[in-house]
């Protein structure tokens, strides 16, 4: 069923989503969707959830296997995410429009972009030895992953005509700067 959700969500939308259309997909009848879920919402966060746990993995398969700096870390987890969205066109429409249009998803989806900056804020902390503030590193960590997520969607619905590879080195460079940037001796600072 998820993957029939893909298909159908991925490449006609949500709206074209009906349990008949996701059932026909799986060569299923309606009485195993409603033993999968509760609804088409309960569908539609599951296959979200699913493209994001395929994300989280590659992400993290790409961090194991990345050279030990950091901005090459950076590097090779934008290029495994660059190429997980465009080899497969239905996820990456899932993750950057169906992801926006939609309440219940939407919500997931800022959850999801939370998770994320946790990652990249101890990633930061790893690469920095705890010479970064932490309030920095979730704060530069969100901002990196927001970049990432609305240059990623520009990219991928056609509103940002770029290479591929323009697009990862636009990202790395986007994701670095923000990991340098430091509030803590201007907060410390009288106003």
């Amino acid at each position: 069923m998820i993957e029939a959700g893909l298909e159908v969500i991925g490449n006609h939308g949500w709206a074209a989503a009906t349990v008949r259309t996701v059932c026909r997909a799986a060569g299923l009848t309606e009485r195993y969707f409603y033993q999968a879920f509760p609804d088409r919402d309960g569908l539609l966060i599951a296959v979200y959830d699913h493209v994001v746990a395929e994300g989280v993995a590659v992400v993290l398969d790409a961090i194991e296997h990345a050279p030990h700096d950091f901005a090459s870390t950076v590097r090779a987890v934008i290029t495994a995410g660059v190429d997980m969205v465009t080899a497969d066109p239905r996820k990456g429409r899932l993750l950057a429009i169906e992801a926006t249009a939609h309440q219940p998803l939407l919500r997931r989806r800022q959850e999801a972009m939370r998770d994320q900056a946790g990652l990249i804020a101890r990633l930061s902390a790893k690469q920095f030895g705890g010479r970064a503030d932490d309030v920095d590193a979730h704060i530069n960590a969100l901002a990196g992953v927001g970049a990432l997520v609305e240059v990623g969607s520009a990219y991928l619905d056609g509103r940002l005509p770029l290479s591929r590879e323009r697009l990862i080195e636009s990202l790395t460079g986007i994701v670095l700067a923000c990991a340098g940037v430091s509030s803590a001796t201007q907060s410390s600072a009288p106003s």
